[in-house]
C-alpha cells in the first residue's frame, strides 16, 4: 500500500520534514509475557484511521486538509464481529482500497480468530481500538486519548496488544 506522508502539504517542505529528528521522550516500556500464547487475551490496536461506519463517525480528514500540521487525535471502537462492508477508512496518508478490501492488513481480527479457533491464543477481545496515526502535535492525544484507550484495554484484563502502525 504506497504512503505519501506529504499530499496535503506543500512539496517545497517535505524535504525538510523528511530529514527532520525526533527525539523520544519516554523510554520504550517493555513486558514480557508471564503466561503461554495459548492462555493469553488479547487486543489489537491499529493507527490505520478505520471506523465503524454504522456507529462512529470518520476521523476528521477535513479540518486536517484545511490544517495539514493537525491529525485527528480521537479513537475508534472496532468490534472483532464488525464485517469487512461496515468499515470505513478514512486515513488521508495511506491508500484506504485496500483497507476496504480487506481489514484485515491492519487490524487482523479474522486471524487472530482463527488463532483462538485453535488454540494458539486464549482469547482475542470483543472491542479492538483503531486511531489516526498521523499527529504531527500528539500534545491533546497523549493528554486524554491515549490514556483512555489505555485504561479501557486495562478494564479488558488483557496480557498483550497488538499494534499495527499504518
Amino acid at each position: 500500500m504506497p504512503v505519501d506522508s506529504f499530499k496535503y502539504l506543500p512539496r517545497s517542505i517535505a524535504a525538510y520534514y523528511q530529514t527532520l529528528r525526533v527525539e523520544r521522550v519516554d523510554s520504550i516500556p517493555w513486558t514480557p509475557l508471564s503466561k503461554p500464547l495459548n492462555q493469553c487475551r488479547f487486543a489489537l490496536v491499529t493507527t490505520a484511521g478505520i471506523y465503524d461506519k454504522a456507529r462512529e463517525p470518520p476521523f476528521d480528514a477535513g479540518r486536517e486538509k484545511r490544517e495539514p500540521m493537525w491529525g485527528d487525535p480521537t479513537y475508534r471502537r472496532i468490534r472483532r464481529d464488525l464485517a469487512q462492508g461496515q468499515i470505513g477508512a478514512s486515513h488521508l496518508h495511506i491508500n484506504n482500497r485496500d483497507i476496504l478490501a480487506d481489514v484485515n492488513i491492519v487490524l487482523p481480527v479474522n486471524r487472530f480468530a482463527e488463532l483462538e479457533d485453535e488454540g494458539v491464543i486464549g482469547s482475542l477481545a470483543a472491542v479492538n481500538y483503531s486511531l489516526m496515526g498521523y499527529q504531527p502535535n500528539t500534545s491533546e492525544w497523549r493528554a486524554r486519548y491515549a490514556p483512555e484507550v489505555a485504561g479501557l484495554l486495562k478494564d479488558e484484563a488483557l496480557d498483550a496488544v497488538l499494534l499495527t502502525p499504518a
